[in-house]
């Protein structure tokens, strides 16, 4: 039996990408410090990655701190750390056991030492582990990453004196902070906002973009089923014409697609 086009969309739906939006405003309306949004967003990680991993997902990449993020008042940031901290060394047995592979991106050598530690040991733990990837955005910006890959590329173009006129964007790509990574096919934004906040510049070109109202803290199986829902109804064009488009000339000639 063929399968309908909502389960060949679900099939192709092979790295979900995740702004972790609202923490702070999932806490004041509960009448709570900011810091138990926190910790909540923490279950919320722990859930959507479990999920993601039973559906057959490749990656998961998660927006977790931001260049920016540092600016922040220092409690909230050492909270965070800390958090980060405490997530990474008590996950670690449940990465084993659904064999995912951990992974950061971001200008980790920046991070607390006690932080990076932690990190190092999670990313060697289960570098070997064939499921899916969950990558965290941390200490990341999109524009300091294409930043950064431009002068890791004109570095290496130096050094083994390559033609600049004949760099390619994979020439670029591989200068990213993480090679490996394919594009995501979904981007979902949680707590209301509708923009990218610097997030994955280059690799989020041609994403489905979603958004929700939902705040992460509340953000659990059922909201992805509605994102996952919603993206079975997208036609994927990459600036070529829909389907429909292209058994009728005159529509498709009359405007961009």
């Amino acid at each position: 039996m063929a399968k309908s086009r909502k389960h060949e969309a679900e099939d192709a739906l092979r790295h979900i990408a995740i702004i972790m939006d609202g923490n702070g405003r999932w806490a004041r309306r509960h009448g709570l410090a900011r810091r138990h949004g926190h910790r909540e967003g923490v279950e919320s990680v722990r859930v959507i990655t479990r999920e993601c991993a039973r559906r057959g997902v490749e990656q998961l990449t998660l927006f977790a701190f931001s260049t920016e993020n540092w600016m922040r008042p220092s409690g909230e940031v050492r909270f965070l750390m800390g958090l980060l901290r405490r997530f990474l060394v008590s996950e670690r047995a449940e990465l084993m056991e659904n064999d995912i592979r951990f992974k950061a991106i971001g200008r980790l050598e920046e991070l607390p030492g006690s932080v990076r530690e932690a990190l190092d040991k999670s990313v060697a733990m289960t570098a070997s582990n064939p499921g899916m990837i969950l990558r965290l955005a941390l200490n990341y910006g999109g524009r300091q990453e294409m930043l950064d890959a431009a002068k890791a590329l004109a570095k290496k173009a130096s050094a083994e004196s390559l033609d600049p006129a004949r760099l390619t964007m994979a020439d670029l790509r591989a200068c990213l902070y993480d090679p490996e990574m394919t594009d995501p096919d979904l981007l979902i934004r949680t707590g209301g906002e509708t923009r990218l906040s610097n997030f994955l510049l280059w690799q989020l070109s041609y994403a489905e973009l979603w958004f929700t109202k939902t705040c992460w803290p509340a953000f659990r199986v059922p909201q992805l089923d509605e994102a996952f829902r919603a993206y079975a109804q997208r036609e994927r064009r990459y600036g070529a014409l829909s389907k429909s488009a292209q058994g009728h000339p005159r529509s498709a000639s009359s405007k961009l697609d």
